[in-house]
């Protein structure tokens, strides 16, 4: 089978050369070049012309909108996935505006984002089908038991708002690149209430668990170290990293 071409910037070089390694050991990606600077990165995207690209937006010289902007006005056709650390609604919505393809905000596994990759763009919806889905029932199950290793206790209201949350993002992952509009929403319409309270309620819930000192847990469940002491992610984060779990284990 020919391993599709991929491209791979990002600002730290240590971060770029995991996510390498990871695509190079999938039977379907090979990675033709990596780079942590901007002007860099669009002269490589420029010589390999290649299908795929994980793009940061903080680079160095030129940053990533500026990529994805020369990219696009290039013509090039590559699928560009935005992976950075800036999670915010604007920003999601201004690199889509400018031609990203998919955003994925970090911490993210190496291994998620590959599975992430790979389920979004290289599986048609007939290869989709036979896969095996648990009932709603199952689902709640296993979501609910990470809840309970994390330190998510079930009274607070945020508990059944981010359960809600993150099986929609199982159902409909390109609901995670839009929470403000429509994630939010869609479980305020659920739930009786409003987006900002839904906002709130799974921020506290996140808040809970960290208070708690879970963090060996929670790192145990992805398989990395994808967080250390001190660090917490935004709600968008939490919730894409437990679907893409499901995802991957079958969800």
């Amino acid at each position: 089978m020919q391993k599709r071409t991929i491209v791979i910037l990002q600002d730290n070089p240590l971060r770029a050369k995991e996510l390498e390694e990871a695509f190079n050991k999938s039977e379907e990606f090979t990675v033709v070049g990596t780079a942590t600077d901007g002007e860099t990165g669009i002269g490589i995207l420029l010589a390999t012309d290649p299908e795929f690209c994980i793009l940061d937006l903080v680079l160095q010289n030129l940053d990533g909108l500026g990529v994805l902007e020369r990219a696009r006005k290039a013509g090039l056709k590559a699928k560009i996935i935005v992976f950075c650390s800036l999670g915010r609604e604007e920003v999601i919505e201004t690199c889509m505006a400018k031609g990203a393809d998919y955003y994925i905000t970090k911490p993210c596994p190496p291994i998620t984002l590959v599975g992430r990759v790979k389920d979004l763009f290289l599986t048609s919806n007939s290869e989709r089908k036979p896969i095996k889905r648990p009932n709603a029932a199952s689902l709640d199950e296993r979501i609910s038991k990470i809840f309970i290793s994390v330190g998510i206790p079930p009274h607070i209201k945020g508990y059944g708002y981010l359960r809600e949350g993150i099986k929609m993002a199982v159902e409909t992952p390109d609901v995670i690149n839009n929470i403000t509009k429509k994630l939010y929403p869609m479980i305020g319409e659920k739930y009786a209430t409003t987006p900002s309270k839904v906002e709130r309620a799974i921020r506290h819930a996140i808040e809970v668990a960290w208070s708690r000192g879970r963090i060996n847990n929670i790192n145990d469940l992805f398989g990395v170290q994808t967080y250390l002491t001190g660090e917490k992610p935004t709600n968008g984060e939490f919730i894409a990293l437990i679907a893409d779990k499901m995802l991957l284990e079958g969800a």
